[in-house]
């Protein structure tokens, strides 16, 4: 991996969240790793960096935020939890993502998770300028993404613990769409890489919606209630990561497996949908995630929240306060008093 040097790189007002700043950098350029979807680029991949303009002055250590697919950080109650538990937090936009998507690039493509990995091995380092233990939290695909980087990095520069929210470990499917797609992918991947493969809308990205009756506020054209379309090298990519997750993974550090207590549907003809939207996964299965969890590591901690949604952060007030709770609670026994 070789890093860009940034001339004048400088904090700015962040345009999305009031009170953050943030900061743009050249994505690592990975040898060997030629993106198709770059090649039609106009501009070079970057990735953002985010945080809060005030923080903790004396902080206990730092949490690195990483988002999923169709997705970008935003969370700034998620930040201010963390603040008022003694940790600093530093978002990251990962290439092709959120506040890093440039004219011209297709939204959150890779055909290579390495490259998003590297993205992720950026904000790392930059949360290691300060003092004190680094923490990555990592969201559905960015828990794919970040579980892989760590076990790459299991023989040092990794992170001191990982916290995965529902995190990406394998395909909501039938086992035939499970391996026949896969074999399908290997195979329609490497030629054409940028075949729509998935496309439609996000039942569970709209209910989230302020404007659509929920509970959130956040950019429709960087979270997209009507979907990123998912390609065929994408998705090779991502299933070549699961293969990675089933064989067993070794991450050295602490690991917390957050997810929510039953899978639902977003089905428009099921008389659950709506409450199933409000409290239950309907992305991820999540007997898919409580079967692979153990693989990650020899040191995994399990936690299942009632009611929650996909992302545990997003959920009603009464299961997003129990996931922050415990999340910082597993913090303290694993991290910072191993630390003292």
């Amino acid at each position: 991996m070789s890093l860009v040097a940034v001339p004048r790189a400088r904090w700015e007002p962040d345009a999305l969240v009031e009170g953050w700043e943030s900061l743009g950098l050249p994505a690592p350029r990975l040898p060997g790793v030629a993106t198709p979807g770059s090649a039609r680029e106009a501009v070079p991949p970057v990735l953002t960096l985010v945080r809060r303009a005030h923080r903790p002055v004396r902080a206990v250590g730092t949490v690195v935020l990483v988002h999923g697919y169709n997705d970008y950080v935003f969370q700034d109650h998620v930040v201010g939890a963390l603040a008022e538990a003694g940790w600093d937090a530093l978002g990251v936009d990962l290439r092709r993502a959120g506040r890093s998507l440039r004219p011209g690039q297709v939204p959150h493509y890779v055909d290579d998770l390495r490259e998003t990995a590297a993205d992720l091995g950026v904000a790392v380092a930059a949360a290691r300028r300060t003092p004190g233990p680094v923490v990555v939290h990592a969201h559905s695909t960015g828990g794919l993404v970040a579980a892989l980087w760590a076990h790459a990095h299991r023989g040092g520069g990794g992170c001191d613990a990982l916290v995965l929210d529902s995190p990406f470990l394998d395909l909501r499917a039938s086992w035939v769409e499970r391996t026949v797609g896969t074999r399908v992918l290997d195979a329609v991947g490497p030629w054409s890489p940028l075949t729509v493969v998935s496309a439609g809308p996000s039942a569970y990205t709209g209910h989230l919606l302020a404007d659509r009756g929920g509970r959130w506020t956040f950019d429709t054209t960087l979270k997209r209630p009507e979907g990123v379309p998912v390609r065929a090298g994408w998705l090779r990519a991502v299933r070549q990561g699961h293969a990675r997750v089933a064989r067993g993974l070794e991450v050295a550090c602490p690991v917390l497996v957050a997810r929510a207590e039953r899978s639902g549907t977003d089905d428009p003809t099921s008389p659950d949908r709506e409450r199933d939207l409000d409290a239950s996964d309907t992305v991820l299965d999540v007997a898919h995630i409580a079967r692979l969890a153990p693989r990650l590591g020899r040191d995994v901690t399990e936690l299942v929240v009632p009611c929650a949604v996909h992302d545990l952060t997003l959920s009603a007030d009464g299961p997003r306060a129990s996931y922050l709770g415990a999340l910082a609670g597993w913090l303290d026994e694993r991290v910072v008093r191993v630390a003292a």
